[in-house]
């Protein structure tokens, strides 16, 4: 099967303006509640990319081309890799605690108040 997909200037950048005002609209009405979610839907989208990047670098031709594709998979998978590390951090935020800190350990209570002399 031979599939080939040529995209040439205008149209990649015509592509790329029309992704990112997309983008814009879609994010900048999503309640402040929803970024975590959103955030773990755009670490998969960074996963495509990488697949992309890798896509390229395979069917590279020249050293450029190479070098391009190269830091496309470097660059993607560490933008993968930290929203993975942001979204898991944020996430942990909301983890409740289940040790307390045991304050009457000792067997003594700490008084809150001041003594008078």
């Amino acid at each position: 099967m031979d599939f080939q997909i040529s995209i040439t200037g205008f149209v990649a950048i015509y592509v790329f303006m029309l992704a990112a005002f997309a983008g814009w609209v879609i994010i900048g009405n999503v309640p402040a509640i929803l970024h975590t979610p959103l955030m773990s839907g755009s670490n998969f989208v960074h996963g495509i990319v990488v697949v992309g990047g890798i896509y390229a670098l395979l069917n590279a031709s020249t050293v450029q081309e190479q070098v391009i594709g190269f830091f496309a998979v470097l660059l993607g998978a560490g933008n993968a890799a930290g929203g993975y590390a942001v979204t898991d951090r944020m996430l942990a935020m909301f983890k409740t605690s289940e040790h307390r800190p045991a304050q009457a350990k000792s067997g003594r209570v700490k008084s809150n108040h001041a003594k008078k002399t």
